[in-house]
């Protein structure tokens, strides 16, 4: 892949905590231990618990994805790619939408602090169906076409990867040599609930994400740590790690 980041064998399940406040934050943290390496830290919880929380976690050597999805002016989104580097984020999202120039800043921000966060740029929510691109007044490109076509301005703005769901990978990689990081994901026989596009953690692996990002079927489980243990076991299968 481009630059630096270089991947494991076996894909990072990021846990997202989008909890209302950093205590149950903190508390699903704990509970998950030592096996709990990689956390995203959304919009809700940034707002609420605010640049020591990504701090906090950073400095106790956990992996952070900041999944802000910056779309501004190119000068504002240099100014906050900046601060999240400062952060000791890991990942930090920007919308492809916001057109080339502006990805650029954030690759150029990232590249000036030491170029240890990765930019990835989000092409179609994966709340998102056909007909929810249809009522935006798109054009006729399919959500599939529209998700490469953005891959492809995100890679000539020297991107390090994207956000899509699983069924775009095939896409993402014939357009652009990106990362790609999939949210939407359910283990078999879990609700799809507000996400459109989902796929279980062995599938996405074998349609080739490089990240995963998982919330509610952990967070809301009876047993978390149960709950992740299971999934990174059928992550690390599905990679070829451990015997199916």
């Amino acid at each position: 892949m481009g630059n630096d980041h270089r991947m494991p064998a076996v894909p990072p399940v990021y846990v997202a905590l989008d909890f209302p406040e950093a205590r149950l934050a903190r508390e699903l943290v704990a509970r998950l231990g030592d096996q709990g390496t990689h956390y995203k830290v959304g919009l809700q919880l940034f707002l609420e618990a605010g640049r020591s929380f990504v701090e906090e976690l950073a400095n106790s050597g956990k992996n952070v994805f900041l999944d802000l999805k910056l779309h501004d002016i190119p000068n504002t989104v240099y100014g906050a790619t900046m601060a999240a580097a400062r952060m000791g984020a890991r990942l930090l999202t920007v919308h492809a939408q916001g057109a080339g120039p502006m990805i650029q800043t954030a690759v150029e921000a990232t590249s000036a602090h030491g170029g240890n966060m990765a930019i990835l740029a989000v092409t179609m929510l994966t709340s998102l169906s056909d007909a929810d691109v249809r009522s935006l007044g798109y054009d006729e490109r399919t959500l599939s076409e529209r998700v490469a076509l953005l891959a492809s301005l995100a890679a000539q703005a020297g991107a390090h990867g994207v956000v899509c769901s699983a069924f775009e990978i095939a896409d993402v990689r014939a357009a652009a040599d990106l990362l790609t990081l999939v949210p939407g994901i359910r283990p078999a026989g879990v609700a799809a609930a507000d996400q459109a596009r989902v796929a279980t953690p062995a599938d996405a692996v074998r349609m080739g994400a490089d990240y995963l990002v998982v919330g509610r079927p952990i967070t809301r489980a009876a047993d978390p740590a149960q709950a992740l243990a299971n999934i990174l076991h059928e992550v690390s299968r599905a990679a070829g790690v451990i015997p199916g």
